[in-house]
């Protein structure tokens, strides 16, 4: 657990009331779109260089699944610490 709380930090500090629940979820949801925005941008900056674009192109892939995934399982951990199914 003490690993949980150190890589969503926000997950746990900010459920003591139902607005800091939805301002905490927000932030989760602005932290996949200003990500998602700028892996998009570096992969049109990118991307017309032949061999190297791919290539790059295929690790922003990765990176994006990446923070998908971490905003994901903020979100879930939030919901389950809010309800006090974790702690």
């Amino acid at each position: 657990m003490k690993t949980l709380k150190k890589l969503f930090p926000l997950s746990f500090n900010r459920n003591k009331t139902f607005v800091n629940f939805i301002i905490s979820l927000l932030i989760y949801l602005v932290i996949g779109a200003v990500a998602t925005l700028l892996i998009g941008f570096a992969g049109t900056i990118t991307g017309w260089i032949p061999i190297a674009g791919d290539i790059i192109l295929w690790a922003l892939r990765i990176i994006g699944a990446i923070v998908d995934l971490y905003v994901v399982i903020g979100i879930i951990i939030q919901i389950l610490a809010f309800l006090k199914i974790i702690k």
